[in-house]
């Protein structure tokens, strides 16, 4: 299920199962050192840090990595990133495991790495800006890109996630949601951007909402807001339909 709120007097309210969390991995989207709405809100970010706080004392860790595989933590500091007790981290360095796609016909890929830090973490939040890029969503979902590893094949080459190339990236994304599924999603929509090629270029529209739930929810309640055509949240539905288990 996902809820919309009123960014102006938005209070996070975690789920009961976070409760019994021992360590939350938040995942912003920080790849750049551009402020909301390119990147997550320090603003929004500190509320539900604070949440969690209210109900349990779970080490917090914040991760995100940047698209050149440059380190993060200076983009962190321009961004004014910086909570008490709470651990920033670059997942670049993380220790990669090897994950298997439990869908049987997956849509691009059979297996991701994804970093221990994940597997590690009892409870996993996206905080994703209100991005439409093309016409097409970058939600919760999407903002789990950050994850993957950069494989560079040649000297000089721009890094590629985890050496996907000229693979269909919706395809990629829908076979992310199910081999890396996170807990909660959150879309910072108090903004949208509209972009077609540099988020840094794109064009803000006032919304003034919060998209708080599960992901795959929040996502599609964010395309329905947004009037976008998201493909991969259409290939998710379809893969949740043959995935057993999840009917």
């Amino acid at each position: 299920m996902a809820t919309v709120f009123e960014s102006a007097n938005f209070h996070f309210t975690p789920p009961p199962q976070l409760a019994w969390a021992r360590r939350v991995l938040i995942k912003p989207n920080a790849s750049s050192a551009h402020p909301y709405p390119v990147t997550t809100s320090p603003d929004l970010l500190q509320e539900v840090v604070s949440g969690i706080r209210g109900v349990t004392d779970a080490e917090i860790l914040i991760a995100d990595s940047t698209p050149s595989g440059a380190p993060i933590y200076p983009i962190y500091e321009t961004l004014k990133y910086a909570f008490n007790r709470v651990l920033l981290l670059d997942v670049k360095d993380s220790i990669f495991l090897e994950m298997e796609n439990p869908l049987d016909e997956f849509f691009a890929t059979s297996t991701f790495w994804v970093p221990n830090l994940v597997l590690r973490s009892d409870f996993l939040i996206s905080i994703a800006p209100f991005h439409v890029h093309r016409g097409s969503g970058r939600f919760s979902i999407a903002n789990l890109l950050g994850l993957l590893p950069l494989v560079q094949r040649r000297p000089g080459e721009a890094p590629e996630l985890q050496g996907l190339r000229d693979l269909d990236l919706e395809r990629v994304l829908a076979d992310l949601h199910f081999a890396l599924p996170f807990d909660l999603g959150i879309v910072e929509a108090r903004e949208r951007l509209d972009y077609v090629d540099n988020p840094q270029e794109g064009k803000t529209t006032q919304y003034g909402k919060i998209i708080v739930g599960e992901p795959l929810e929040v996502d599609l309640l964010a395309a329905k807001l947004a009037g976008a055509q998201t493909e991969h949240l259409s290939l998710i539905e379809l893969g949740t339909r043959v995935l057993p288990g999840t009917d």
